[in-house]
């Protein structure tokens, strides 16, 4: 009798999966060998090398995290007490805690269905005589409607600025993500589509902002002993910059990998509602996110103990019902984004699944979707 495997006895497919190879290891070795550990010329290349890669067109600041960059990026222009931010509530609360740590005020818009993105009609309908910018989120690797929300912008006189921290590589119109707005925020965090361990890159638009982010990221200095600004100490290390400067010669690769695996998922499931993409954008899946509408979290629940299959939720708390925030948003109306809260799910779509991988994880939820778990 031959002897086969439950699906219980299968190595859990993980919802995620930082890569870190060889030659990273040997970046980290040389930097510290070299004694020069902080910022440094390690942190210079990567900067000039990730706006190269990317297309971006513009120079871009490296700072120690994603929601570093976020903050130093609304002090560079000039956000602070008494403005509102408008940003969406389905995201991860990093957005609007950036806002709110400059004194301004995050305000709540409601998202597209599609893209999980802004929705610019909504965006307009939140705007103030205290609004002095817009703050849209590339979620899961899916550009926001960046010409509609430049029209809401320039219509108003508003800023745009861009939360692209899961959209290396992703673009609108043939024009890359970080790209559009004043800034531009990439996370670095492990489990990006890319990382430096832990880090953020911003890109600028101009050359006063370049300088204002360097400066605050520096202790307000630009020559050491003459402060020009209150600064802080959010400058990324050499180590982290080697690495990222060798996932740089990776992202490509496994980007195209997560277009292809998204692509089997999207042909082969069955009972879940996939992410379409908008015309005229490139999606770089840093998730890929399907609707449950019946029972989202039993789903969730039985693909992990039937079959080790990973998933994750994102965002099952808006960041309008958060604590920090929830006791100004009580009117706000959103209720894209609290479906989107109740139905999200998030299957693994990352560069180290086999072929094997994706079909246990399409027979599993079209098994699990056939028998209404």
């Amino acid at each position: 009798m031959t002897e086969t495997t439950t699906p219980q006895e299968q190595a859990f497919i993980p919802p995620a999966k930082p890569l870190i190879g060889d030659e990273e290891r040997e970046a980290v070795d040389r930097v510290l060998r070299s004694g020069m550990l902080a910022q440094g010329p390690e942190v210079k290349a990567f900067e000039q090398e990730f706006a190269e890669h990317f297309g971006l067109g513009r120079a871009c600041v490296a700072v120690n995290s994603g929601t570093s960059g976020l903050h130093l990026g609304l002090l560079a222009a000039g956000v602070g007490p008494g403005d509102e931010v408008i940003v969406p509530s389905f995201t991860f609360a990093a957005t609007c805690n950036s806002v709110a740590l400059t004194g301004a005020t995050p305000v709540f818009a409601d998202i597209d269905p599609e893209s999980f993105c802004l929705d610019p009609a909504a965006v307009e309908r939140v705007v103030t005589e205290r609004t002095v910018g817009i703050m849209p989120v590339h979620l899961y690797g899916h550009p926001a409607d960046m010409p509609g929300l430049q029209a809401v912008a320039d219509k108003h006189g508003l800023k745009v600025f861009e939360d692209a921290a899961q959209a290396h590589g992703a673009s609108l119109g043939g024009t890359p993500v970080g790209a559009f707005g004043q800034f531009a925020m990439f996370s670095l965090y492990p489990t990006k589509n890319m990382t430096s361990g832990e880090g953020g890159m911003v890109s600028a638009a101009d050359g006063e902002t370049e300088r204002l982010l360097r400066l605050y990221r520096n202790q307000g200095m630009e020559q050491q002993y003459h402060n020009e600004v209150v600064g802080l100490n959010n400058r990324m290390t050499d180590i982290h910059a080697a690495i990222g400067r060798v996932q740089l010669t990776k992202v490509d690769g496994w980007t195209k990998q997560r277009q292809d695996n998204a692509a089997y998922l999207s042909a082969n499931l069955e009972g879940v509602t996939a992410p379409p993409v908008a015309d005229g954008a490139v999606h770089v899946y840093h998730q890929y996110t399907v609707r449950v509408p019946e029972d989202r979290d039993g789903l969730a629940k039985a693909l992990k103990e039937e079959y080790a299959v990973g998933s994750g939720m994102f965002y099952p708390v808006p960041n309008h019902q958060l604590k920090p925030f929830a006791g100004n948003t009580s009117d706000a109306d959103l209720p894209e984004t609290m479906r989107a809260a109740a139905e999200c799910l998030s299957l693994p779509v990352h560069p180290s699944l086999s072929q094997g991988d994706l079909e246990r994880i399409v027979n599993a939820v079209n098994a699990l979707a056939k028998a209404g778990a």
